[in-house]
């Protein structure tokens, strides 16, 4: 019983310290001419953990040599076995990674740290800020959205409830076919 306890706690604790995982970050230019695109390229290597995303970290970054025809970069997690993309990509401005600009390079993971997607952004450098102007990783953690509330009262603008009709009778709701009835039965002929 005592062996199961410490097994437990033991397994607990080692959840609870899960490494932090890493993402290999790659871009490929987009020129007019996609017919000759190449294979994406290592552009960074990012430390994060999905309980505390504010630690992320840029383990390592090369600033992207683009072609002078390329005004659009594609961004993600390329996996060079498959030869296909891992995670969700997204495009930016060739901008983003001119100079003047730090990039901000976005991670979207769901609740167990899964990369679902990535991109980037470019953030102008302010001249007179003192702060570190290398590039950073902005970690995005997904979970479930609100749900909407169901049969909630309507309020009224002065703030009463809105009071249900009244049923109405046989009569009132069918007047009409009776009207019909008597008005064919006294225009009918006698034949």
């Amino acid at each position: 019983m005592r062996a199961t306890a410490l097994f437990t706690a033991l397994a607990a604790a080692a959840l609870a310290t899960a490494s932090p995982r890493i993402a290999h970050l790659h871009y490929q230019p987009i020129t007019p001419s996609t017919a000759d695109a190449a294979a994406p390229l290592p552009l960074a290597e990012i430390h994060y953990d999905a309980s505390t995303p504010s630690s992320a970290t840029v383990a390592s970054y090369e600033a992207p040599d683009l072609p002078a025809d390329a005004d659009r970069v594609r961004i993600g997690a390329w996996d060079a076995a498959a030869g296909a993309w891992r995670s969700g990509v997204s495009v930016t401005s060739a901008a983003t990674f001119a100079k003047g600009y730090a990039p901000h390079l976005l991670l979207s993971v769901d609740a167990s740290g899964t990369l679902l997607g990535a991109g980037a952004r470019g953030v102008r450098i302010d001249a007179g800020a003192t702060r570190d102007f290398g590039p950073q990783a902005v970690v995005a953690v997904g979970g479930a959205g609100e749900t909407p509330v169901v049969n909630k009262p309507v309020v009224l603008v002065d703030g009463r409830k809105k009071e249900p009709e009244a049923e109405k009778t046989l009569l009132q709701k069918y007047w009409w076919v009776i009207a019909a009835v008597v008005l064919l039965t006294l225009t009918s002929g006698d034949k």
